[in-house]
């Protein structure tokens, strides 16, 4: 089978010759330019032969947007340092408002989005979109979580209306991705949707109604894929959210398992392969993850990934490895 044929098999939970598979992380050095992000995603989807592309971009992009400041931190193993960030004060929520989402660091993105369009080969590429509620807590800067928490009590009016503009802006952004080639986008809550941080009932408030108005956006895509991080995650309340497929951490604490995920949903299961395994295990610890995750789903409405990106310095015989291992 062809690479996008695969996909488009696993999704729809039809026979494949055998589940597409796909990894992902940052190059902390490379993307802070369209053309060095480009080049480091196609490098590693070359170089492992993965059926399809998440785009791993600067996760700061979207706080940079509306005006926050980051550097790179000079280390290949190290994410961006916080130079300046935007909202010291409820009072400050007033001031975000919609923008372009094809304009400033949007247009660098989707430059990346048409270079890669251009070198993968026609595979599926999706590329990372963040939830609003996920960009105003960074807009909020190192402690985003505790200060918008504080936010949904005390200034919810003020906390909705920044999270409608910054909604209506990723909406446009999300739909330019797919003009720019992309088969769709990843969804990606990041730390808000674990009961560890906050309560489903609040996630139902201040993140569900904002999500779904940027999936809307991109009903028409043939790969979305709703991310849901960290451990004691929501994911079961988020089941219907209208995606392709659901990415999570499997194997973390307080997590469905990919068999207990699929029983729940018609849609497909992706995942698999615990991020410190793949970054710290053997490749004998990856094919045993592969190959469990391969039994658990019966191999139908599965693509094996990550639970989130895995390390720059995750070993290439590693990646390598499970690479291997959905074809054995």
């Amino acid at each position: 089978m062809q690479k996008k044929e695969r996909v488009r098999a696993a999704l729809a939970g039809a026979a494949v010759d055998r589940p597409p598979a796909g990894f992902w992380g940052h190059d902390f050095r490379r993307e802070w330019s369209a053309e060095g992000l480009a080049a480091a995603m196609l490098e590693r989807f070359h170089a492992h032969d993965w059926d399809y592309m998440k785009v791993n971009p600067r996760a700061t992009y979207y706080a940079e947007a509306w005006g926050c400041r980051y550097a790179p931190s000079g280390n290949a193993s190290e994410g961006p340092v916080t130079q300046d960030y935007v909202l010291k004060s409820a009072a400050d929520l007033a001031s975000v408002q919609r923008i372009s989402g094809t304009g400033g660091v949007f247009a660098e993105q989707l430059a990346a989005l048409r270079l890669i369009g251009d070198g993968i080969g026609g595979a599926d590429f999706i590329q990372t979109v963040f939830s609003p509620l996920s960009v105003v807590g960074r807009l909020a800067g190192p402690d985003g979580l505790g200060t918008v928490r504080g936010w949904m009590e005390s200034e919810p009016v003020l906390l909705h209306d920044a999270l409608a503009a910054v909604a209506d802006t990723l909406a446009e952004y999300a739909t330019a991705c797919l003009a720019a080639g992309a088969s769709g986008i990843f969804f990606a809550t990041t730390e808000w949707a674990t009961r560890n941080n906050l309560p489903p009932e609040l996630y139902a408030r201040f993140g569900r109604p904002y999500d779904l108005r940027v999936l809307a956006a991109v009903q028409g895509a043939e790969l979305n894929v709703l991310h849901v991080c960290r451990s004691h995650n929501i994911l079961a309340e988020l089941l219907d959210y209208p995606v392709h497929a659901f990415n999570w951490a499997d194997r973390e604490a307080g997590n469905p398992s990919l068999a207990e995920a699929q029983a729940r949903t018609d849609k497909a299961v992706m995942g698999g392969v615990a991020q410190a395994t793949i970054a710290q295990g053997s490749p004998a610890d990856v094919r045993v993850q592969v190959r469990d995750a391969v039994a658990a789903t019966g191999g139908r409405r599965l693509l094996i990934a990550p639970g989130c990106s895995v390390s720059p310095q995750t070993p290439a015989a590693n990646l390598q490895a499970a690479r291997e291992a959905v074809a054995t």
